[in-house]
């Protein structure tokens, strides 16, 4: 009869975690950038305003 070398749950588990933690903090990452982008933009186009006036 086959043995099969099973897997701990824990590190299964801990396996998961590192994995999702990445993907999310990949995530926060882009999402940043992208609200930087924004937010810098934002504030120029306030600042050429406020130079206009």
């Amino acid at each position: 009869m086959k043995t099969y070398n099973k897997i701990a749950t824990s590190k299964l588990v801990a396996r998961f975690d590192q994995e999702l933690k990445d993907l999310l903090m990949n995530d926060l990452k882009a999402f940043r950038e992208k609200t930087q982008f924004v937010s810098n933009n934002n504030k120029q186009a306030i600042q050429s305003g406020l130079k206009a006036a």
